[in-house]
């Protein structure tokens, strides 16, 4: 696992050419990639998102697209349509901005649930349907959907079932006076125009099979398992963390683990995860918004006993 990890080091130090100080967002959006997940970014507007996200592709050398999210935005204009071409007398497929690696779904919740749920195969098979006709996806590929916590007016809100659907959700948060001096700097250049790859495309499949292979043993499991139904459990939360939710938190453990250069996940891989993989998916009327469903999660982590023994039959 040490390419992996060596990996993660070059992404964050190219990245972080451009984006100040949030190398702990750059290395989830990476956990998200290598996991094969999606991210529900949710902060207010010019935090960088759009900066990190282009910043990521372009140290990937994965085409990206962004699409901005409004309310007369349909589900073929995200997808593609077919249409007739008079020259040919045929119909023919035009693609749409999901047919690249790196998705921006700009402020998604100003979008209509139809279009919403769009996104819902796409993100979740690798796949559209249109018109009958199942096309693949390009592969790899990750959505970063963004969200302001503030605005509500005019929007409308993901249900439960789609926010699943996203492997984590974080917040960017503000930076410090003496990173945003760093940003004000930088803003007399074009960082982002002269960004050049430092992986080609060609090595990111076989980096992603190679997390897969991360072992997790018997009393590993036994404690994701005991923190996901600590979850279902609370009096507090009225809606627990689903079995998608298990493996989330499995996957993004595992390249937690490949991270740290090991091919073995630990109970630390899971703690240092949770946070973020599941704060979206409990319900919990004292823990709305990414902080405060945080925090919920990091206090049941208190209470969930931790394996001594981490020498089992690997899983």
């Amino acid at each position: 696992m040490e390419n992996i990890k060596q990996f993660k080091e070059k992404v964050l130090d190219n990245v972080s050419k451009v984006i100040v100080g949030k190398n702990k967002e750059i290395e989830l959006l990476l956990t998200a990639f290598l996991a094969q997940g999606h991210i529900l970014l949710e902060d207010l507007p010019g935090m960088g998102k759009t900066v990190m996200v282009r910043s990521f592709s372009n140290t990937l050398a994965l085409p990206f697209k962004r699409i901005q999210f409004t309310p007369d935005l349909l589900p073929g204009d995200i997808t593609g349509i077919s249409f007739y071409n008079q020259k040919e007398k045929e119909f023919e497929f035009r693609k749409g901005p999901l047919f690249s690696n790196v998705i921006l779904a700009d402020e998604i919740n100003r979008a209509t649930p139809r279009t919403q749920a769009a996104l819902l195969e796409a993100m979740e098979e690798r796949q559209i349907t249109v018109d009958g006709e199942t096309r693949k996806l390009s592969e790899p590929f990750i959505v970063l959907a963004t969200q302001n916590p503030v605005e509500t007016y005019g929007t409308f809100p993901l249900p439960e079932a789609q926010m699943d659907r996203f492997l984590m959700r974080i917040s960017m948060g503000y930076p410090s006076m003496e990173e945003e001096k760093v940003i004000l700097r930088q803003t007399l250049g074009n960082m982002l125009e002269t960004l050049s790859s430092v992986v080609s495309e060609e090595e990111l499949m076989p980096l992603i099979a190679e997390v897969k292979e991360v072992k997790c043993t018997d009393e590993v499991l036994s404690y994701l398992l005991h923190v996901v139904r600590a979850t279902r459990e609370d009096e507090e939360i009225t809606m627990g963390v689903s079995p998608r939710g298990s493996i989330a938190l499995f996957r993004a453990s595992q390249v937690s683990a490949a991270f740290d250069g090991r091919d073995y996940m630990m109970p630390e891989d899971v703690k240092k995860m949770a946070p973020y993989v599941l704060n979206h998916r409990i319900v919990c009327e004292d823990a709305y918004g990414v902080s405060s469903a945080m925090s919920k999660i990091e206090e049941l982590l208190t209470k969930v006993p931790v394996p001594l023994e981490e020498v089992g039959e690997d899983v």
